[in-house]
């Protein structure tokens, strides 16, 4: 069945995305706790807190089938009852302000033989923009991209611009990545083994990416303004999760189990009330790279 296929290569993937991120750590272990969806299916929810450089961090995956709810049937616009989703969700929060956040998210959703389809992508956001690193981070997403399709990555590139925005704040969450939904045969001109072949690229490359982001800023130096900055960006992180994020919603909306929803907030963040960094700042312009249609390419 080729569902179980999709679940057993994403249970692959956050093997592997666990070791070598324990590895980039160098303190930090995973700790697993396994869980049962009241309805049908489970996952395998692993968090690192307290690491050498991942504060909080989850690699999680999941296989779930059951009834639809009514209102996640209205948004998808469907009949059908009986649907499967499977796959790994990852969200690093670190504990040095100059290593950046990351997130990925790799799914398959099926409901019958006509509606099914996959979904994801993986964005970055650092609480310092350094061009560097952020034409570095798209570069290898475009390269995983193009290996399928040299539209997929324009395409996915401007799909996180709009996605990763936080409306009531004027501001991209971060420095955006890729995000795609629905990728079918009809829409890709791939087959179902070769968009599952993408879904998995996408995931093998995170390791790599964030494994040399971390080498490049960990010994960096840091002071405790960065760190409050540092803990005014993850408001905005918060913010962006519960407010618009879909998978939070199709979370909480299907049941899901909380603890695993919620691990993407940080452990700390801080509200200040109109926080404005000093015109000519780092923290400054950091923020003038948070909009929508910068070519880091």
């Amino acid at each position: 069945m080729f569902k179980e296929e999709v679940a057993e290569r994403y249970k692959q993937i956050q093997d592997e995305i666990c070791r070598g991120l324990e590895i980039a750590d160098g303190k930090g272990k995973f700790e697993e706790e396994l869980w049962q969806r009241d309805g049908g299916g489970g996952g395998r929810t692993r968090i690192m807190q307290n690491g050498g450089i991942i504060e909080k961090g989850g690699v999680n995956f999941s296989a779930v089938h059951g009834k639809l709810p009514e209102a996640v049937k209205k948004a998808f616009k469907v009949t059908e009852d009986d649907f499967f989703a499977t796959g790994v969700s990852i969200v690093i929060h670190p504990n040095h302000p100059l290593v950046p956040i990351i997130h990925m998210n790799i799914r398959y959703f099926e409901l019958n033989e006509e509606t099914r389809w996959f979904g994801g992508g993986i964005d970055l956001t650092p609480h310092y923009v350094f061009e560097n690193d952020a034409r570095f981070f798209h570069h290898k997403l475009k390269q995983a991209c193009d290996d399928f399709s040299s539209d997929f990555y324009p395409k996915f590139k401007a799909h996180a611009d709009d996605y990763f925005f936080i409306k009531h704040r004027e501001e991209t969450r971060g420095i955006g990545g890729i995000f795609y939904d629905r990728l079918k045969p009809e829409n890709t001109n791939l087959s179902w083994e070769q968009i599952l072949d993408f879904s998995i690229n996408i995931g093998e490359t995170f390791l790599p990416i964030y494994s040399e982001l971390i080498d490049r800023n960990r010994d960096k130096e840091f002071t405790e303004a960065h760190k409050e900055w540092q803990y005014q960006r993850r408001s905005r992180y918060v913010e962006f999760n519960l407010v618009y994020d879909s998978g939070t919603k199709f979370g909480l909306e299907t049941n899901g189990r909380i603890e695993s929803i919620l691990m993407s907030l940080p452990p700390q963040a801080n509200w200040g009330y109109n926080v404005q960094p000093e015109e000519g700042s780092e923290e400054y312009k950091s923020v003038q790279l948070l909009k929508k249609g910068i070519n880091w390419i």
